[in-house]
């Protein structure tokens, strides 16, 4: 039986820290990481990740700035609201909640958000210099993901990883971030030939493609590593209930460790973006970013990754 990989433990153990940490940047150089969320329309499961953001934002003594916008909202007044959180010295992390209206052109909002405070790292600037093996704001979920991967199995070096998806928001950063851990990563997707046995020799089973229960049990390598992505919202017996890219119950037959959802990566990406928002902050104000975080968030030193 696998060993279930708590994201909402190590979530909580996160956010502690990063709490801490900001603290002592409140305490000994005055400042406060801020961060600005912006919601467009009234989409409920949107409203509902915007809240918990800021809540969390808050629990861990952050500014929490929201701005809610009318689903008819011209492209121009977005973009406006975008430039003044540029300038604005009190916010430090920008986040704009996607999907967004028709309307509105979704890559250029994001070219529009400044690369330092782009929290969510969905920048062309950041995605080069993390594609290419720079410094760059990391996606959410992938550090998320990446960060449970180190706290279940340590150095990573050398293991074949298969990130299925390929997306610019999951797949294709999980996949760099794979790469510099120095694993030989393979990413699979829809037109993938064989593709259960390519996810078969995957000691690290990355699952992001927003498919219900696509990865069955002879899909995966006795004893890998399965990170599962997906949260699909499926009806059965009458009732809607969450389930992810893997079908769990088989999975846990034969995987060595695996994600549950929910509690998995999902509370992993707030905490990261909490964590992002911090590092930011450090950045912005060449204030070190501390060692203790790098050590809850990749179980190294930053001396390590360097």
């Amino acid at each position: 039986m696998s060993i279930l990989i708590d994201g909402k433990a190590h979530a909580a153990r996160l956010r502690e820290e990063i709490g801490r940490q900001v603290g002592r940047l409140r305490q000994h150089d005055l400042i406060t990481p801020g961060l600005a969320v912006i919601l467009v329309g009234e989409d409920p499961a949107s409203q509902v990740y915007v809240r918990n953001k800021a809540t969390q934002a808050r629990e861990a003594g952050m500014s929490s700035f929201e701005y809610r916008l009318a689903d008819s909202v011209p492209q121009i007044q977005l973009l406006d609201l975008i430039e003044r959180l540029n300038c604005d010295p009190e916010v430090h992390g920008i986040l704009v909640q996607l999907p967004l209206p028709p309307q509105v052109d979704e890559a250029r909002v994001i070219q529009a958000i400044c690369p330092a405070k782009d929290i969510d790292g969905f920048h062309p600037i950041n995605v080069g210099n993390i594609a290419t093996g720079g410094y760059g704001m990391v996606p959410c979920t992938p550090l998320g993901c990446l960060t449970l991967l180190k706290f279940q199995l340590g150095d990573l070096s050398g293991k074949r990883a298969v990130v299925l998806g390929r997306s610019n928001i999951v797949g294709k950063p999980m996949a760099s971030l794979l790469l510099k851990e120095h694993c030989t990563v393979t990413v699979a997707h829809s037109r993938t030939r064989q593709l259960e046995e390519v996810c078969r020799q995957a000691d690290i089973l990355v699952a992001a493609v927003g498919r219900p229960c696509l990865v069955k049990e002879d899909w995966i390598k006795p004893g890998a590593t399965v990170i599962d992505v997906g949260i699909n919202r499926i009806e059965a017996d009458g009732r809607t209930r969450l389930v992810g890219d893997v079908d769990f119950e088989g999975a846990r037959k034969v995987a060595g460790a695996l994600t549950p959802v929910p509690g998995g990566v999902g509370p992993m990406t707030i905490a990261c973006l909490l964590l992002n928002t911090l590092e930011a902050t450090c950045r912005q104000h060449d204030i070190p970013f501390p060692d203790d975080i790098m050590s809850l968030a990749w179980g190294s030193t930053s001396a390590e990754m360097a």
